[in-house]
């Protein structure tokens, strides 16, 4: 059995509070090999056996969603395991230890049906519950509207596929039910979702476009940050794609599409080649980095600060294939008000 690395587990203490687009504490992947002695048995008995606190329905689910691979071949739940099969699943939202509270908060829904659930997430708001934020969150609003509109599901917990930091705003998908879960968190896991982020970084990025690869993992000195380890001697391997999208002097205005979903790819990414977010707070983007030394530039930046008060990342795209259609949906979301106001003023300010 594969167990996730302590940088892939969800960290404890004040990091829950800021999580970004990191995926893979919401799946869990197992290898197993067979014994050589095992009797021949359907897979989902099979499963349930070596995965006691999985339910008969989270299998057959997971394996008709594609997810139980044995010996490189997708099988239905039917299938007999037989001694030294190599057996490959993986089993979306693993089980959770704290009860979800259905809170009634605000949600801008984006899109609804009877299998997924797509929201704007504002700024400021936790995605889940955790430590220092045990309700208030995205999870609690979900469960009170699936609640409030008597949502019948198999789920005995809101299905997260994905997340995004507190801070960061925009785009989510969450499953309604198993099925769609399962293959929802295929896409996320195969890499097969097209999402969009806009950020904004201090300085002159000096291309229109490029590439950021680099190994993503936790700072070896503050637990707090992720770091970029090129070498590849630390945490798991990350791509970020980019391109200018406007240019302020001495802030760029860019667009992110993310190949892997590594905890703070963005924030991480781009502090390591000098364009550490605008107003990032953790990763120091809330010192000016770049500019004038002069007292105006400094009341300007304070002021765009005051306008902007987090961290400047938004989740403006999200695409993927839906579960039971196979149709290809697609959403954006627009510029959040405190970006767009920290927009206006650089231009006015570069007007002078």
């Amino acid at each position: 059995m594969e167990t996730l690395s302590q940088d892939e587990l969800e960290p404890t203490g004040a990091l829950i509070k800021d999580m970004e687009d990191d995926h893979h504490d919401l799946y869990e992947h197992l290898n197993i090999t067979v014994d050589k002695n095992q009797e021949p048995l359907r897979i989902d008995k099979f499963l349930l056996i070596y995965r006691q606190n999985s339910s008969r329905n989270k299998i057959s689910q997971t394996c008709r969603a594609g997810n139980v691979v044995v010996n490189g071949t997708a099988v239905k739940q039917n299938y007999r395991v037989k001694p030294g099969d190599q057996i490959s699943v993986l089993l979306a939202h693993p089980p959770r230890e704290n009860e979800i509270i259905p809170q009634d908060i605000p949600l801008t829904i984006v899109y609804e049906d009877d299998d997924l659930i797509v929201v704007d997430k504002p700024a400021g708001m936790v995605v889940h519950p955790g430590f220092g934020n045990w309700d208030g969150t995205l999870v609690n609003a979900l469960a009170f509207h699936f609640q409030k509109n008597g949502l019948k599901t198999d789920l005995d917990r809101v299905g997260l596929v994905h997340r995004i930091d507190k801070d960061t705003s925009g785009l989510l998908v969450v499953a309604k039910n198993e099925y769609a879960l399962s293959h929802l968190a295929k896409q996320f896991y195969d890499r097969k979702t097209k999402r969009i982020y806009w950020a904004f970084v201090w300085g002159n990025i000096a291309d229109d476009a490029g590439t950021i690869t680099g190994h993503i993992g936790r700072h070896l000195k503050n637990r707090m940050q992720m770091a970029v380890f090129p070498d590849g001697s630390h945490g798991k391997h990350a791509v970020t794609h980019f391109r200018v999208l406007e240019r302020f002097k001495y802030m760029t205005w860019v667009e992110c599409k993310l190949e892997t979903g590594r905890t703070h790819q963005i924030r991480a990414h781009f502090k390591h080649i000098g364009h550490t977010l605008f107003n990032d707070e953790r990763y120091e983007g809330h010192i000016p980095l770049r500019g004038e030394r002069l007292p105006k530039y400094k009341q300007f930046i304070k002021n765009v600060f005051e306008v902007l008060p987090r961290h400047a990342l938004h989740a403006h795209t999200l695409g993927f294939v839906h579960p039971i259609t196979k149709k290809e949906l697609y959403f954006e979301s627009p510029m959040p008000e405190d970006m767009a106001e920290a927009i206006k003023k650089w231009r006015i300010y570069l007007s002078y």
